[in-house]
């Protein structure tokens, strides 16, 4: 079957339309559309014939997908492995070479697996333009930090292949609770877009956005809790706490400057937003993480969008125009004079306010967000190489940069995946917060760890109450300490299945969960999550009851990292 795809949202003149709309979203979407999501292309009916009596499907080629692939299957156990387009490694193979690891000491098991066989390929190829300091790693580590994309989908195929795992390529889950079904709490099987079934023992559920979670009946959440929620400080709206990535100088946001009569001029919202510490379902924003670089010999020019409209910018060139000079300096050196070029500053390549209703939504919906994003992100970088309204300083520093010719060549050099940094959340029977993260409550049965900063970005662009534009959710919370990852937030209430991991949209809350959410971290839960379901599957047991100490002592042998450790934390950026 093939669906094309009917809709897609200008982003130029009709910014300020879609944010509006989006606005007052509670996170609902288009559950049942059936167009292609997130870029992925077309659906595209697979010869496999459905999978009977597997012992472990897994939805979501992320990191956590394979790892907990490739450990089951190391154990004798059979899966299958269904991706949602036509490559693996979620982020990680997606521009996100500049590794938000935290704490280099708290990554055990394939996870640093992975970052030695980064290492190892570029000892044996050599590298250009990281200075050492840059790459993140010093001469007494194993493990190197950062990669070009191609080199990490590369390490990723070959694991695949020496585990005799074959992805099903181009699998969508149809996205109606009718495509699972479950008896009495156990998930018989699932049904993707071309009508396959894959039936199993186990399921795994490592997307980023929750889907097959979602559609199993799972209780899920998304946006920001309140704060009276979870007896947090950093959840929900954050105003007092947004004091980074924001405006460092008055902006006047209105069509006619200085008269509130005539309108806001595009990606901003009237606010003021509800007082701090309130409960929402807005949504951190996302981007794209471009691999970029100035080497002329593997640079591609930046697209020009085809709906491009200067005035989507107008905010951008106001704060030009008052002096503002940072650019974005999140262009992260990786290997061979490319960057992971991350959002930085008050307006950057954050789409803030343009994801709200992408968690839940359907994918012709979800396709729209992501062709907006594109849009808008695209866009901004051609405003600030091109529109004679950028001061000349800024046009010219700009102009050097360009895509890489030999990176997502089959996408126009462009990421193949937005980067979703948070959507669905499961709400399990233990939640993970921010008190189990600064060590204020304890966090039983861990599974791995985690170190990062609890981090949010952005959520909304308002206007305060002196008139001036400014943003808010950006949080970032430094962690002293190592933390652990309890198995009770990666799998569902027994009520509600007892054959489902959910390794990646875990149980947590907006800000813990803001931590929990780097790429290290999946590939470690995904780990814990194949041998959790081995033991599973053995023992004809609940995935609930899966005997901790038996597990514990599994990871450990494995190299997994299940206890606080010390060590140094390198901070990065999300």
């Amino acid at each position: 079957m093939t669906v094309r795809l009917a809709a897609r949202l200008v982003i130029g003149t009709a910014a300020l339309g879609f944010l509006a709309g989006c606005a007052g979203s509670s996170g609902g979407g288009d559950v049942a559309g059936r167009a292609g999501s997130g870029g992925h292309g077309d659906e595209v009916a697979n010869d496999a014939a459905a999978s009977t009596g597997t012992d472990l499907v897994i939805y979501g080629c992320t990191p956590a997908g394979l790892t907990a692939a490739i450990t089951a299957k190391s154990r004798g156990r059979s899966v299958v492995l269904l991706c949602r387009d036509g490559h693996v490694g979620g982020m990680t193979t997606n521009g996100l070479g500049w590794a938000d690891t935290g704490n280099h000491a708290a990554i055990g098991g394939m996870a640093r697996r992975f970052y030695r066989e980064v290492k190892a390929h570029y000892e044996a190829v050599g590298f250009k333009g990281v200075a050492t300091s840059q790459s993140k790693t010093e001469g007494e580590e194993d493990a190197m930090w950062v990669f070009e994309p191609k080199v990490a989908e590369a390490i990723y195929t070959r694991w695949l292949k020496d585990a005799s795992i074959e992805p099903v390529f181009n699998a969508k889950l149809r996205l109606e609770t009718s495509a699972v079904q479950k008896t009495n709490g156990t998930i018989a099987s699932i049904e993707m877009l071309n009508g396959i079934r894959y039936s199993g023992r186990m399921f795994v559920d490592a997307t980023y956005e929750g889907d097959l979670m979602a559609m199993a009946g799972i209780t899920f959440t998304t946006g920001r809790e309140a704060n009276s929620v979870y007896g947090e400080t950093y959840n929900g709206v954050q105003t007092a706490n947004a004091d980074q990535h924001n405006f460092e100088l008055n902006i006047d946001p209105y069509v006619k400057p200085g008269d509130r009569s005539s309108g806001l001029v595009p990606l901003i919202e009237a606010g003021p937003p509800a007082q701090d510490g309130t409960g929402d379902k807005r949504i951190q924003a996302y981007n794209f993480r471009l691999c970029m670089t100035q080497d002329p010999a593997i640079r591609a020019p930046l697209p020009k969008p085809a709906d491009y409209n200067p005035w989507t910018y107008e905010l951008l060139g106001r704060y030009l125009d008052a002096g503002w000079r940072h650019k974005f300096r999140k262009f992260d050196p990786i290997p061979n004079h490319k960057t992971d070029t991350n959002n930085y500053g008050a307006i950057s390549t954050d789409f803030i306010g343009g994801n709200y209703d992408y968690p839940t939504a359907g994918y012709e919906r979800r396709q729209q967000i992501f062709d907006a994003h594109k849009s808008y992100q695209a866009g901004l970088l051609w405003f600030m190489q091109n529109d004679p309204r950028v001061p000349a300083d800024v046009r010219a520093s700009m102009a050097e940069w360009g895509l890489c010719k030999d990176e997502f060549v089959d996408n126009g050099n462009w990421p193949r995946e937005m980067y979703v940094r948070e959507a669905r959340r499961m709400v399990s029977d233990f939640v993970m917060t921010e008190r189990h993260l600064e060590g204020r409550l304890p966090t039983p049965r861990s599974v791995g760890l985690g170190s990062y900063t609890m981090d949010s970005h952005n959520v909304q662009r308002y206007v305060n109450a002196d008139g001036f534009a400014r943003n808010e959710g950006d949080i970032q919370i430094h962690l002293d300490r190592t933390y652990e990852i309890s198995y009770d937030a990666i799998v569902p209430r027994a009520t509600e299945s007892t054959n489902l991991f959910v390794p990646v949209a875990l149980s947590a809350s907006h800000i813990a969960y803001g931590s929990i959410r780097m790429e290290p971290v999946f590939m470690i839960l995904g780990q814990s999550v194949g041998e959790a379901a081995v033991l599973a599957i053995e023992k004809k047991i609940r995935v609930q009851d899966v005997p901790y100490d038996t597990l514990a002592s599994r990871l450990r042998a494995k190299g997994q990292l299940i206890d606080p450790v010390g060590g140094k934390y390198v901070p990065s950026g999300t």
